[in-house]
């Protein structure tokens, strides 16, 4: 198993992974023709974020995105981890694990991360304990949103 930083060549793993991750936890059905250009940006701007993903025998069995949030508080970098997707077949081998510590010994290397955050749906209890055991407590902050089109 090697974890690594991903590039463009893994773009369609990445939209298939989100894809399949919206289904099996919202039920919802991503637009291809939103969310390919989505994950392509990733690559073209770096101050978009970046990917890692998980590749076992040449495939890539999962993978988040890592995006960035200023803390004016802290003057430094929160790390927003995002879109974590691992194949049923790779899931139960501690692989999300081992993406977070190669998330978290980057961040170590950048020198001016503060601290890892991420949104999990309230039913996914499953999720909930994988993040726990590596070291991550729920926040004491709820989460509010309004979502738009852009340019609307």
């Amino acid at each position: 198993m090697q974890i690594r930083l991903a590039s463009s060549t893994d773009k369609d793993a990445l939209v298939a992974f989100n894809q399949a991750m919206a289904h099996e936890t919202e039920g919802k059905t991503l637009d291809p023709g939103k969310i390919t250009p989505g994950v392509a940006a990733v690559f073209d701007d770096e101050k978009k974020g970046f990917y890692v993903v998980a590749e076992q025998d040449e495939r890539i069995v999962g993978g988040l995105m890592v995006t960035y949030e200023w803390s004016d508080w802290r003057n430094a970098w929160f790390w927003w981890i995002q879109s974590v997707y691992i194949l049923p077949e790779a899931r139960g081998t501690k692989l999300y694990s081992r993406m977070y510590e190669f998330v978290k010994a980057r961040a170590a290397e950048a020198g001016n991360v503060c601290g890892f955050r991420l949104y999990v749906e309230t039913e996914n209890t499953h999720a909930q304990k994988v993040y726990a055991a590596v070291g991550m407590s729920q926040s004491h902050y709820l989460m509010y949103e309004e979502e738009s089109e852009p340019g609307a």
